[in-house]
């Protein structure tokens, strides 16, 4: 199988971390509100993706199930998902398994380098969260990467494109209990127009987000061109 080199230092947006990079040393609280602070429209333009184009309010069975609500012949609605309990802080992850495309890796926890790009796994069998976001679980959205593959072979997320709507992704936590996600879309973006708005923005759901490099490979630089990005909502406890 031919590989590729990964690019080596994925960017997610540097005008969305010029807050944080300021205000680390403040603590929490600070680095919140790099999460909370939008432009117009940006809260709707995720929710709209989330709710309308990627997924709908899914059907009773099986997600009901999972949310701890009545099979029946009626759509999930929100007040039916208030039933999902969870507390405003979880543990952070630890494990992310994706049966559908084989994937079962440890997770470690990123920042952000000095020029202001998303740290990268140094191996190409483990996956990343961006730890100052939400931890996997909490609301907003949380998000993991992982490399495509290397010059030795694919990588953690190599089959990321394979996966689709209606998989299951499971989150194992430090405590380990762990969460179940279920896909609702996935798109391969440029990264010349990576939409940051939607993939980091707050959410008012628990939201998950994987990504990884995608499309054409461009051999002059060594990077790819584009990125593979999957959506996921939380469904209960796996």
């Amino acid at each position: 199988m031919r590989t590729r080199p990964v690019h080596s230092a994925w960017r997610p947006g540097r005008r969305l971390w010029v807050l944080p990079m300021v205000l680390a040393g403040a603590g929490l609280i600070a680095l919140s509100l790099a999460f909370v602070v939008e432009r117009p429209g940006a809260r709707e333009l995720d929710a709209k993706a989330q709710d309308v184009r990627d997924l709908p309010l899914p059907v009773a069975y099986p997600l009901a199930r999972e949310l701890g609500v009545k099979a029946q012949k009626t759509p999930v609605t929100k007040s039916s998902r208030s039933k999902l309990r969870l507390p405003l802080e979880m543990p952070r992850p630890i494990r992310v398994i994706i049966p559908a495309i084989g994937v079962s890796a440890p997770v470690i926890p990123l920042g952000l380098n000095r020029d202001g790009t998303l740290q990268v796994p140094e191996t190409f069998s483990e996956a990343g969260w961006f730890k100052p976001g939400p931890e996997p679980g909490e609301v907003g959205s949380a998000v993991v990467v992982g490399h495509v593959d290397s010059r030795s072979g694919p990588g953690v997320f190599y089959r990321l494109p394979a996966l689709r709507r209606g998989d299951h992704i499971k989150i194992v936590l430090a405590d380990r209990r762990a969460l179940r996600f279920v896909v609702t879309s996935s798109r391969q973006v440029l990264k010349a127009h990576f939409p940051v708005d939607l993939v980091y923005r707050r959410t008012h759901r628990r939201t998950l987000r994987l990504v990884t490099c995608g499309g054409q490979f461009d051999a002059s630089t060594g990077h790819y061109l584009s990125n593979t990005v999957v959506f996921a909502w939380l469904v209960g406890w796996a």
